[in-house]
């Protein structure tokens, strides 16, 4: 009987592929201007996140004894700066790199609330991963509705 169970894992592979072929042609792709507001929130985030960085960096006296560093202030600065205008742009590989950012924002935040020590901190830990969560989550679908543009762009293949 092993043909069996290969026939079934072959059946919903296909029903799986029809599933998300459906997703696909539902999507829309982004009009010429639109920027939708998860992408807008993601690049004030990024840009924001960017000016703390180097303000942060400017204002600490003894950065090189803390842990930090001037130049890697200014690397991190400049990669959201990157980021952002990318997003703006609606680029699909500035959309896959700040989501890879806020995966790791929401991971590390969701460590820091296991050794949180009063209920504040543990406050702005729930909220960092609540928000940084609903960020990712909006992000999907932009980032589906951009590839969905630039697929429907290109010419076809043969």
């Amino acid at each position: 009987m092993p043909g069996e169970g290969g026939e079934e894992t072959e059946s919903r592979a296909l029903e799986r592929a029809r599933r998300e072929e459906a997703a696909r042609a539902a999507l829309t792709p982004l009009a010429d201007d639109e920027r939708p507001t998860p992408l807008l929130v993601a690049v004030a985030v990024s840009v924001a996140l960017g000016v703390a960085v180097l303000i942060g960096a400017l204002s600490v006296h003894d950065l090189a004894r803390r842990g930090g560093s001037l130049p890697g202030a200014l690397f991190i600065a400049a990669l959201l700066a990157l980021l952002a205008r990318g997003m703006y742009t609606r680029r699909y590989w500035a959309v896959l790199g700040f989501e890879a950012l806020l995966a790791f924002q929401i991971l590390v935040t969701s460590l820091a609330l296991v050794v949180a020590s009063t209920i504040a901190a543990a406050a702005v830990c729930v909220a960092s991963v609540g928000l940084g969560g609903w960020l990712f989550w909006k992000l999907v679908r932009v980032m589906g509705r951009i590839q969905a543009g630039e697929q429907r762009d290109r010419p076809p293949a043969g």
